[in-house]
């Protein structure tokens, strides 16, 4: 399932998004002991100037969402622990988007 969350960003804090996502990329073992943990295979990030200032764009495809926030918000692994630490230090809260589209092909078996 693809699930995608939409953050708006402090000003001040944008270079330190940005270097945590660059260590997160150089820590990938870290990375997928966490996906394997969470049921996820792909993230994907992307920064936006949005009107309001920056936006952070989160992308993932996971097993099971619910499954996934749950361990990722139990999870004792330290780039966790790192990630909500950085995340809560960067991110105002949540930005609105419009969902324009949504279409998934399924294959029947």
């Amino acid at each position: 399932m693809l699930e995608m969350g939409f953050f708006r960003v402090r000003e001040a804090k944008v270079d330190d998004l940005r270097s945590w996502m660059k260590e997160i990329e150089d820590r990938e073992g870290e990375v997928l002991e966490t996906f394997r943990n969470e049921g996820t295979r792909h993230e994907r990030a992307f920064l936006l100037e949005g009107s309001d200032g920056p936006v952070l764009v989160y992308v993932m495809e996971v097993d099971d969402p619910e499954k996934a926030r749950r361990a990722y918000a139990d999870s004792k692994l330290p780039i966790d622990a790192e990630h909500r630490r950085v995340m809560g230090e960067v991110l105002v809260g949540g930005a609105e988007a419009e969902e324009l589209l949504n279409i998934s092909a399924r294959r029947e078996r």
